[in-house]
């Protein structure tokens, strides 16, 4: 059997070891740190600024925006269901199965706020419209500024072609 002075022992020695895996962290953390925008300080970018001695020379890039409609003309469905992920916990795919929010079977060309026994927000009912690839893209890029005052909780997908991916997944599911 142990004694108390035993455990109190083997006790402090595992105290130990993790204040040292602790203070380990911390070190490697400072030491290698790729300064990430933590504690207050601006880190915008890591590189040079090349001074250029007449601003008439500079050209400026232009970037074209890709239209939407190419975006999903070339989305990935597979990627799409990666995407999925993070839609599952409050929709089901089933047609007629509502969770947390209402079942995207057939999501996409249904009409804003048509899935019978689902309590939609007053937000959304008054939108109308259905919901076309180009509305969808809009409302997971940021469903709160796309109807104020709904219930979704989720903040959006930044990347416009994991939205383009989704929607294509959705496109086959149902409709």
């Amino acid at each position: 059997m142990f004694d108390t002075m035993t455990l109190t022992k083997a006790g402090g020695a595992l105290c130990g070891a993790l204040l040292i895996f602790l203070l380990g962290n911390w070190v490697a953390g400072s030491l290698y740190t790729s300064g990430g925008g933590h504690g207050g300080e601006d880190h915008a970018a890591t590189g040079y600024v090349l001074a250029v001695a007449d601003g008439a020379h500079a050209e400026e890039e232009v970037v074209e925006a890709v239209p939407f409609a190419d975006l999903l003309a070339a989305a990935d469905p597979a990627k799409g269901a990666k995407a999925w992920s993070k839609c599952k916990a409050c929709h089901k795919l089933e047609e007629g199965a509502n969770g947390t929010g209402p079942s995207l079977f057939g999501v996409v060309g249904r009409a804003v706020g048509a899935i019978d026994g689902f309590k939609y927000s007053d937000a959304l009912t008054g939108l109308g419209g259905d919901w076309t690839p180009e509305n969808l893209n809009h409302w997971l890029e940021n469903p709160k500024a796309y109807a104020p005052g709904n219930k979704m909780t989720f903040k959006g997908l930044k990347k416009e072609t994991d939205r383009a991916n989704l929607i294509a997944y959705l496109q086959t599911i149902g409709g």
